[in-house]
Formats: structure tokens, sequence, C-alpha cells
């Protein structure tokens, strides 16, 4: 399986990825961190991939994405964005329902 195949799996086989860097319990940096701190004050149920573990999933996603930067949140496949945008969503309470489509609520 080629890299972009391993990434389209990923966001269709679960209903919320956060690409990030690091890992929810050792964020390596603020946004990764502060984007986990959201999605757990959601109660939400997802998947997290380090991208400092795979140097070629983390080129590829940038093209695939058409987004520069991490971390990025996928929900139902599509790309939300990164951590100001969910930010946002969860502050105005939009990240929640987002979420609750996705039934990706602990």
């Amino acid at each position: 399986m080629n890299v972009i195949e391993r990434i389209k799996s990923q966001i269709e086989n679960n209903p919320v990825v956060l690409y990030m860097k690091g890992t929810p319990d050792f964020p390596q940096c603020g946004f990764s961190g502060q984007t986990v701190q959201v999605l757990e004050a959601c109660h939400a149920k997802y998947k997290a991939v380090n991208i400092f573990e795979d140097p070629e999933l983390r080129e590829a996603l940038k093209s695939f994405s058409n987004w520069p930067t991490y971390p990025q949140l996928y929900i139902k496949g599509e790309l939300v964005g990164g951590c100001d945008i969910v930010t946002d969503l969860f502050e105005k309470g939009e990240l929640v329902k987002m979420l609750e489509a996705a039934d990706a609520i602990a």
C-alpha cells in the first residue's frame, strides 16, 4: 500500500483522525497539544497519527490535503483544518455537532 492509499484508508476507516506532532499523551508542539485538549473537552473518540513516526506520510499529507501545516483534523473523511479552525469551531459549539454527526463522542 503506498502512502496515499494509507492516508485514504486511515480517514475512510476512522470517523475522526488527527494528524499531529507527537501523541495525545505527549504532544510535541503547542498547536497539536491545544487541538488534543479541544478534542478531549468534547469527549471525542479519534485516531491520532504521529507524523514524526512516518516522514513519508508527513510529506505526502501536505499535498494530499493541500494544507501545509500540522495538526490536521479530519472528520468523516473531510479536512476540518488545523488548530485555529478547530478551536474556533469548538468555541462556537460547532465542533461538538460535527463530532456527534460522525458518532465520535465517547
